[in-house]
């Protein structure tokens, strides 16, 4: 019983609990948070029971390919039943932020994709970061373009010889990957 834009939303009231199955196998039990007609978008919190943690799902109405009520349960938008815990949030949000900020760092502005393989190499093993198109490892070490042994500097004699160690290695890997195509 898959539903298109001309399908009955009045089915879907706020509030209603449903078993759906839909054309793609999946099956769980939801609240109608709300139907929007024009879209034919179907918001829906998973589970039946209250509490402070909860899924939404936004399903196209058309990929319903079975349904069921349950039952009508409160408004689940009344502010009086809904918790957030706004700490937690926050904190969620913080962590985003700084996981996105230092995968930021990890991408080389104006650098070749070679470039951006041989940070991603030393990276696995030692810590790095750019200094422009600079690799820095181990903030002592730094590697010039063109990325090469030769364009090692400014570090310890061991501290050199294993960036270019694995320098060595990762231009090898890149001309066997380069070379297969």
């Amino acid at each position: 019983m898959a539903l298109d834009g001309s399908g009955n939303g009045d089915d879907f009231s706020v509030g209603s609990f449903f078993s759906i199955k839909t054309t793609l196998g999946d099956e769980f039990q939801g609240q109608v948070i709300t139907f929007d007609r024009p879209s034919n978008i179907l918001v829906l919190q998973e589970g039946s029971k209250p509490g402070p943690r909860r899924n939404i799902r936004l399903l196209k109405a058309n990929y319903i390919k079975e349904f069921s009520f349950l039952g009508h349960g409160e408004d689940p938008l009344d502010l009086k039943n809904c918790y957030l815990d706004l700490n937690t949030l926050r904190a969620r949000e913080e962590l985003a932020i700084r996981q996105a900020e230092a995968e930021a760092e990890r991408i080389g502005v104006g650098v070749t994709s070679e470039a951006q393989s041989i940070f991603d190499a030393l990276s696995k093993t030692l810590p790095v970061r750019w200094d422009k198109t600079v690799i820095v490892v181990m903030n002592e070490v730094r590697v010039s373009s063109p990325y090469l042994p030769e364009s090692v500097s400014g570090g310890t004699p061991a501290a050199n010889e294993r960036v270019k160690k694995v320098l060595e290695w990762e231009r090898k890997r890149l001309q066997v990957r380069g070379g297969g195509q």
